[in-house]
C-alpha cells in the first residue's frame, strides 16, 4: 500500500478562503495550531512541534467535562508550505507507540483567486480502524475544525 493510494482512507477537501501561507502557519505554528485544532467545545491547551522527519507532533486537548486526550506523535514528511505527513505510530523520534491508529496527511496548494487547495486524509491500517474513525465523527469533526482554521488563517 503506498501513502498515495491507501486501502482505508478518510479525506476532506475543499477550497479555504485564506492564503496557502496562513494555512500553513496554523498547522506549524503551536500557539496557532491550538486556536483551531479540535471541533469546539473541544480544544487543544497544548502543541509541541518539530518540522522534520522524525520530529514530535504532540497535542493535548481538552474536552468541556474535563476530558484530557494526549497525542503523541511523529512528522513522518514535511514539504514547507506544501506538505505534512504525521502518524501516532510513534511517540517520539522512532520509538513505536502502543497502537497505531492512523497517518495524517495535510496537503496544501493555490487556488484561482488567492485561497487554499486544502485536502485533508487519514489514512489507517484496518477497516476497523477507519470505521471506528468515521463512528468517532471524522467527517463532522474535522469539517468543524477545518472551518475553525480557515477562520483562523483569514486574519493572519
Amino acid at each position: 500500500m503506498s501513502i498515495t493510494s491507501p486501502a482505508y482512507p478518510l479525506q476532506l477537501e475543499c477550497t479555504l478562503a485564506a492564503p496557502c501561507a496562513a494555512v500553513w502557519r496554523c498547522w506549524t505554528e503551536p500557539e496557532l495550531l491550538c486556536q483551531w485544532f479540535c471541533p469546539k467545545p473541544w480544544g487543544v491547551n497544548h502543541a509541541d512541534i518539530e518540522l522534520f522527519a522524525g520530529g514530535r507532533f504532540f497535542t493535548h486537548m481538552v474536552g468541556p467535562n474535563g476530558e484530557q486526550v494526549p497525542n503523541a506523535g511523529v512528522f513522518l514528511q514535511v514539504e514547507p508550505g506544501r506538505k505534512l505527513v504525521f502518524t501516532d505510530a510513534f511517540t517520539s523520534a522512532w520509538v513505536p507507540s502502543g497502537k497505531a491508529f492512523m497517518v495524517g496527511e495535510i496537503t496544501l496548494a493555490d487556488a484561482p483567486g488567492g485561497g487554499t487547495h486544502y485536502l485533508a486524509r487519514a489514512l489507517h491500517w484496518s477497516q476497523a480502524d477507519m470505521q471506528q474513525h468515521e463512528a468517532m465523527g471524522f467527517h463532522e469533526g474535522w469539517a468543524a475544525a477545518t472551518r475553525q482554521l480557515e477562520t483562523l488563517a483569514a486574519t493572519l
